[in-house]
């Protein structure tokens, strides 16, 4: 059975989620409401605004129910906006800014600059060439930045999986079920992100 990842459909990049989700082998459907949810085996929180995901995630009062089932272990993976609303701190949040949490670490929103400073790099990262349930290599993957976020600190149980060459930022991390990268794997052909992600599902059921 194809696991079913839900991609978080408040704002964001969710049509182009949910076709690489499918297209590495998972079952994707948008879900917004607190009862869809519940149904479930994994989460992708897309790129957009984080303040506006935010606000939106306690309009359609799913901000509550979220931090519950990630604290609980539900597998999530969040992209740019999707990375902060996992950090457990935020170096540069708005006034009364919430996240989601899950991962210990202190981002800083639009690290990289506005979005006229959007730019793509090849970086490598850990992680993506799986060869079995322990052992992970290294591979080379092109990364789009947009607005992109960076994470500043991390605590002791979280994983670096990548930093960026150009600054030797962190931008991308995992914490046990709970994937966070700082660039768009869902706009690149590259599918290998959502691939792991979809292994720690697998992993998690």
């Amino acid at each position: 059975m194809k696991p079913v990842i839900g991609v978080l459909a408040l704002q964001g990049d969710v049509p182009e989620h949910l076709r690489a989700l499918e297209a590495a082998g998972g079952r994707p459907v948008p879900a917004r409401r607190p009862e869809e949810l519940g149904q479930i085996d994994g989460l992708v929180i897309p790129g957009g605004e984080s303040t506006t995901l935010w606000r939106l995630s306690v309009a359609f009062e799913v901000l509550e129910p979220l931090r519950k089932l990630i604290a609980s272990g539900l597998p999530a993976f969040g992209s740019c906006a999707g990375m902060i609303m996992l950090a457990d701190r935020l170096a540069d949040g708005v006034e009364g800014q919430q996240t989601y949490g899950g991962i210990d670490m202190t981002v800083r929103r639009n690290a990289f600059g506005r979005q006229v400073d959007s730019f793509e790099r090849d970086i490598t990262l850990t992680g993506l060439d799986r060869t079995d349930r322990t052992d992970r290599g290294a591979g080379s993957l092109r990364a789009v930045f947009i607005r992109a976020p960076w994470v500043e600190q991390v605590g002791p149980g979280v994983t670096i999986l990548g930093t960026d060459q150009g600054t030797g930022r962190i931008v991308a991390v995992r914490q046990g079920q709970l994937l966070a990268t700082a660039f768009h794997p869902e706009l690149t052909p590259d599918r290998r992100i959502h691939q792991l992600f979809i292994d720690l599902v697998k992993d998690n059921t």
